[in-house]
């Protein structure tokens, strides 16, 4: 295996997106081949890693993922790469209940790989308190390494040398320190703002590789990689999630766009074949496909677009009149009758599930989740059980479905509310599926 390196913090918001996509673009443009990794359930990331690396990237999930599917992922997106480069979710050590190594943090992944940490600290408002944060980090988890420590949102150089010197006294080195108010990439309610969406992305991107070359040690960090365990390439890519479809019509645009990679990699693997199709442009589905997925996204942000594209309308209606139609998160609630905007405006959807959803009132709802499937869907029978998350801020207003799709749990043991509907070819929950494992 290529060397490997995770880029972590010990909470969200510290900066490690900011470093890890620095790091990419600024290693590519040294013509290195880096391969990105996104630890645990994220959309948004992995498709800014896409653009800065110039290569697509995985998640690695180490409780939703199964150990077969967690080694074909980290094989196939070691081959033919220089290093590979993980950004770690949330905080490093933060995960869920489970067995060692199943926890879902970032560790997990550290561990399994071998990769040694680069720990990002916000240290806006300490010193060398900080070198307490990061020698804690560095005995919490004796699986793991902390490799190198890079300063964010430094005040000045007498802040950035107080910091570093505490730091390097505990035996931890300082391989970088970026100032206060540095390139800052645009959010909103579900992490940033999508790579398709935000404006001059490449001017960012490499404004943030400069941003690292003047701030940061690079070639440091570049040593700082090594190679972990050799893990053997499976035959073939593993199949996450059966491909609902030979010829699969996906809605595909700013408002449906959460699709992991590896679930896209293995229903081509499988043979399948994605016909992307865009709801927004008023786009339906293709006559010629034999099955449509509609993927999570912002389609709160799109609602009176969608509710006045009339030919998407009427064109999935006429495709679920004879064929599946599936849809996760975002997708579930275009599917319903009405989704309520923001500002309280209704809107009407596509009216084939008994689901009137609501931006208004807004709740969130965020976690792992098992899923039984207690009716058939096109891409898994009726008494399968899957591993994937939610993560929204609607809220249902219509009755409970008279049939759910599937009987959900957390992944703290608790049994939830049951979730989703099936309506004749159709269905949908809120729960985005990361693998399928029975």
């Amino acid at each position: 295996m290529p060397p490997g390196l995770l880029v972590a913090a010990p909470r969200s918001g510290a900066g490690k997106t900011t470093v890890t996509l620095g790091l990419m673009r600024a290693l590519a443009r040294r013509g290195l081949r880096v391969a990105p990794v996104k630890c645990g359930p994220d959309y948004i990331d992995p498709a800014f890693h896409a653009v800065a690396a110039g290569r697509g990237g995985v998640n690695l999930d180490s409780w939703a993922m199964g150990a077969g599917l967690l080694d074909a992922l980290i094989a196939g997106q070691s081959a033919d790469a220089d290093l590979v480069l993980g950004e770690g979710l949330m905080g490093l050590f933060d995960g869920v209940p489970g067995e060692p190594g199943r926890t879902g943090s970032s560790a997990d992944i550290a561990a399994l790989v071998g990769w040694p940490v680069l720990l990002v600290l916000d240290i806006s408002g300490q010193s060398q308190s900080a070198a307490a944060m990061a020698l804690g980090a560095a005995r919490y988890d004796p699986r793991i390494t902390i490799g190198g420590v890079i300063l964010n949102k430094v005040g000045s150089e007498r802040h950035r040398r107080l910091a570093a010197e505490a730091i390097e006294a505990v035996g931890l080195p300082v391989l970088g320190a970026l100032p206060r108010g540095a390139v800052t990439l645009p959010e909103r309610h579900l992490g940033l703002v999508q790579a398709r969406e935000t404006a001059e992305l490449e001017t960012q991107l490499e404004a943030l590789a400069d941003l690292v070359e003047a701030h940061v040690d690079i070639a440091a960090v570049q040593a700082l990689a090594r190679s972990g365990p050799r893990v053997a390439a499976p035959e073939g890519l593993r199949v996450a999630v059966p491909p609902p479809g030979q010829r699969i019509a996906i809605a595909d645009d700013a408002a449906f766009s959460f699709v992991y990679p590896h679930i896209a990699m293995g229903w081509r693997a499988a043979g399948a074949e994605l016909v992307p199709f865009s709801p927004l442009a008023d786009e339906a589905p293709g006559d010629d496909c034999d099955v449509c997925w509609l993927p999570g996204g912002y389609p709160e942000l799109h609602a009176g677009r969608l509710g006045a594209n009339g030919h998407f309308r009427a064109g999935l209606a006429a495709f679920a009149a004879t064929r599946p139609v599936h849809g996760e998160c975002g997708g579930y609630m275009v599917l319903g009758e009405a989704l309520v905007d923001a500002e309280g405006v209704s809107h009407p959807m596509a009216g084939l599930l008994p689901l009137v959803t609501s931006f208004a009132k807004r709740k969130l709802n965020l976690g792992y989740r098992i899923a039984t499937f207690t009716a058939p869907t096109p891409f898994a029978p009726a008494g399968a059980v899957a591993r994937g998350h939610e993560f929204h801020y609607a809220s249902i207003l219509s009755p409970p479905a008279p049939a759910p799709l599937a009987e959900v749990g957390d992944a703290y043991g608790n049994r939830l509310a049951p979730a989703g509907h099936r309506v004749g070819h159709v269905s949908g929950s809120f729960f985005h599926i990361i693998e399928v494992v029975t």
